[in-house]
């Protein structure tokens, strides 16, 4: 059986696993992963600097990102946000159809009880949560 190229969304609250699922599963880098997060990592340092004004711009370069990959026929792309709302998942649902990619989307639920690291407090958590929703069916 020939398998498709692949878009794998790993979605979930800050703090769940996304970041460190998506490197295990990239197999040491050899697929890319990306993220709105990395918009605002400084690439010498890896320090992170969150800011709101330029989320929009997070966004596009991410999206950005996943269609020049697809250009290229890369097998596997990760792809890890929060993904709280429809309107994030919308545009890899639209790529991947106009690049024949197969779309997996996975929930990653933190059950390892660690802390996010982008200094999300608590009070917001529980407000994404509350927006949080699964297609199961």
């Amino acid at each position: 059986m020939m398998f498709k190229n692949s878009l794998i969304l790993l979605r979930g609250l800050p703090g769940a696993g996304k970041t460190t699922l998506a490197t295990l599963l990239s197999e040491n880098n050899t697929y890319p992963v990306f993220s709105v997060d990395d918009y605002f990592t400084d690439k010498v340092t890896g320090e992170y600097s969150f800011n709101f004004q330029n989320n929009h711009l997070a966004y596009k370069q991410c999206e950005t990102l996943t269609k020049d990959a697809m250009q290229q026929g890369v097998p596997k792309i990760f792809v890890h946000n929060t993904f709280t709302l429809d309107w994030e998942l919308e545009p890899y649902f639209k790529l991947a159809s106009q690049y024949n990619y197969s779309l997996f989307v996975v929930t990653v639920e933190n059950y390892h009880e660690q802390k996010n690291i982008h200094e999300v407090s608590e009070e917001q958590l529980y407000k994404m949560a509350e927006k949080y929703k699964v297609k199961l069916l």
